[in-house]
C-alpha cells in the first residue's frame, strides 16, 4: 500500500491512496482526513485503506492522475522526527579526514539527533537557502514511520511498530555545523527543513527486499543529471531500524507518526558512489588532502530514487533544486 498527503485540506494536507506504479491515486476522505490520524488508529484504518489500495491496482476503481507536484511530503509534519548514522562507513571516513579515530562506542551504540519536524518539504519543494556559502548539502536516506511505541521496547519487539518507509533528503548546511557543534549543544541552524518522498509504503511493498528490518536495495542519487551514488541500503547498515527505534525509545515512548531516519546511506565499496558531497569531500581529503568538489549552488538539481526489480520507481523521486531564500 502506497499512501501520500495532497497539498490542501489544512497543515496535515489530504490523505491518498496511490497506485502502485504511481500513476493514480483516490482521496480516502471516508477512512481518514490525514495520515497522521491513521498511524494514531492503524488497526481499524490500514484494512479499509488496503481495500482501497487494491481496488485502484485492480482497475475497478478509476482514481485520478497524480500529480507529484501537488504532493506534500506524506507526512507534512510530524511530532518527531529522529535521525540516526547507522552507516558506519560514512562516519568513519568523515572522522578519518578530519585524523579522529572513531570510538569503539560507535560500533555498539547508535548515534541520533532530534531534527525539526513542524514544516517539512514536499518531494518537488525547492531547497531555499540564503547564503550558498553555507555549504548547501543533500543527504541520500531512507527512513520509517512507527505507530506508538513503549519506553523501553527491545529490539526484538519494535519491528511490528514500523508501519511505514520513506526516502529522505535531509538537506544540511554543512559550514554551519561545525560552529554549533563546538558548543556542544547539536545541530539547530545546520540543519533546515527535511523533505522526503512522494509516497510512503508498507513494508510488504517491498517483498522480500524488507528483511532484516532493512531495505536491501541501492539508493540512487542524481545531481544535475548525472549519477553520484547508488550505495545499497541494506548493506554496511551497523544498526537496523528495529534497533533504531528501540534506541529512540529507550528512555520515552514514542508517539504514533515519529520519524526515524538511516542517516546518509553509505557502502564500504566506494565504487558504489555517494549520498552527500561531503562524504565525497572526505574521499577527496583521504586520497589526494584538499577538497575539490563544491557543495551545492542555486539552481542545482538533486534527484533521489529506489526501484525494484522491475526498474519501476518504489517511493517516486525527490526531485529538488536549489534557490535562495527570498523574505
Amino acid at each position: 500500500m502506497k499512501l501520500a498527503s495532497l497539498k490542501r485540506g489544512g497543515r496535515d494536507g489530504t490523505l491518498v491512496v496511490v497506485s502502485k506504479d504511481l500513476a493514480r491515486y483516490v482521496i480516502a476522505a471516508d477512512v481518514a482526513a490525514s495520515l497522521q490520524q491513521v498511524l494514531e488508529n492503524w488497526e481499524p484504518m490500514h484494512l479499509p485503506l488496503q481495500t482501497l489500495s487494491s481496488q485502484l491496482d485492480e482497475g475497478t476503481l478509476k482514481g485520478e492522475a497524480l500529480n507529484i507536484t501537488e504532493l506534500a511530503a506524506p507526512l507534512p509534519r510530524a511530532y518527531q522526527w529522529l535521525d540516526g548514522s547507522a552507516y558506519l562507513t560514512h562516519v568513519e571516513r568523515v572522522r578519518n579526514a578530519r585524523g579522529a579515530e572513531m570510538p569503539p562506542s560507535f560500533l555498539e551504540d547508535p548515534l541520533m539527533y532530534q531534527g525539526g519536524s513542524d514544516s517539512f518539504l514536499g518531494p518537488r519543494d525547492e531547497i531555499v537557502a540564503e547564503n550558498e556559502e553555507w555549504g548547501i548539502d543533500f543527504e541520500s536516506e531512507v527512513a520509517v514511520v512507527v505507530d506508538d511505541v513503549l519506553m523501553g521496547i527491545g529490539v526484538e519487539e519494535a519491528e511490528p511498530h514500523i508501519k511505514l518507509l520513506m526516502l529522505v533528503n535531509d538537506v544540511s548546511l554543512r559550514n554551519l555545523i561545525p560552529g554549533e557543534l563546538a558548543k556542544g549543544f547539536g545541530f539547530l541552524h545546520g540543519k533546515p527543513p527535511t523533505a522526503f518522498s512522494p509516497v510512503a509504503v508498507t513494508p510488504d511493498e517491498l517483498g522480500n527486499a524488507w528483511r532484516g528490518s532493512k531495505v536491501n536495495h541501492p539508493l540512487e542519487t542524481r545531481l544535475n543529471g548525472q549519477l553520484v551514488g547508488r550505495p545499497n541500503a541494506g548493506a554496511d547498515m551497523q544498526f537496523d531500524f528495529s534497533r533504531l527505534v528501540s534506541h529512540a525509545a529507550k528512555t520515552r515512548p514514542l508517539s504514533a507518526g515519529t520519524i526515524i531516519g538511516s542517516g546518509t546511506v553509505s557502502n564500504a565499496d566506494v565504487t558504489a558512489g555517494i549520498s552527500c558531497l561531503a562524504e565525497r569531500r572526505v574521499l577527496e581529503i583521504i586520497e589526494s588532502g584538499n577538497a575539490t568538489t563544491p557543495f551545492l549552488h542555486y539552481g542545482d538539481r538533486v534527484q533521489i530514487d529506489m526501484y525494484d526489480e522491475s526498474g519501476q520507481s518504489i517511493f517516486g523521486s525527490i526531485d529538488q533544486v536549489v534557490g535562495p531564500w527570498r523574505r
